[in-house]
């Protein structure tokens, strides 16, 4: 289990392992996401970015919703990060989808929900949705994403559908390939300015630091 409080960060990490395949086809036919906020669903999506977009270090984490390592990961590193670094903006941080997938369908559905968000309401949802993924990790499914998609007001059945559907998988698979040409074999995987670095709060910060 990893902890990281009052200054005292873990220095290792483990990992979900693996290269499982399997995609399945995004299907066209679902509601017209330009009805909602005119924001356009062209793929593939940028990458989720917070902190500031022009900064010279850049920390891009690759994860799986399904993860449990991934988890302890966005739970208790990624704060730390936050707030000696991120809402400073001396950072930009990047999420990458790496759907293993540690659980069929789970790894690929609720990273479609993540990208719903951000498709419909930019940035700062997609962040709120992968918090509330990961805090919920064992009711990932269709009724959980369409309970949050009522609860964030960007409509159940719009963000259910894109899940079970699977309407960004063209921006997951290109994030997957990415990470996989990057030697990417396991999640979390984290790149400080595109090298490899544990996914603990020592790890990530001194290479920050080395880096700026």
């Amino acid at each position: 289990m990893l902890l990281a409080a009052s200054g005292v960060a873990v220095t290792s990490l483990a990992g979900c392992l693996g290269l499982g395949g399997g995609s399945a086809s995004a299907d066209s036919d679902l509601p017209d996401y330009n009805a909602s906020g005119g924001l356009s669903v062209s793929q593939p999506l940028d990458a989720p970015l917070k902190g500031d977009p022009n900064a010279g270090v850049t920390v891009a984490a690759y994860e799986d919703f399904a993860c449990p390592h991934c988890q302890e990961y966005v739970q208790n590193v990624v704060p730390e990060i936050q707030s000696s670094y991120i809402d400073s903006n001396d950072i930009r941080y990047e999420h990458h989808d790496f759907p293993i997938p540690v659980d069929e369908p789970a790894s690929y559905t609720a990273a479609n929900a993540a990208r719903a968000a951000q498709a419909l309401a930019g940035d700062e949802a997609f962040w709120t949705y992968l918090d509330q993924l990961f805090a919920n990790q064992s009711s990932l499914g269709p009724e959980f994403y369409a309970s949050l998609g009522e609860e964030t007001g960007l409509g159940a059945d719009r963000v259910r559908n894109a899940a079970t559907n699977r309407r960004f998988e063209q921006t997951i698979a290109n994030d997957k390939q990415q990470g996989m040409q990057n030697g990417v074999e396991g999640t979390p995987a984290v790149f400080v300015n595109g090298t490899p670095v544990d996914p603990t709060v020592d790890a990530i910060s001194s290479a920050i630091d080395s880096a700026q």
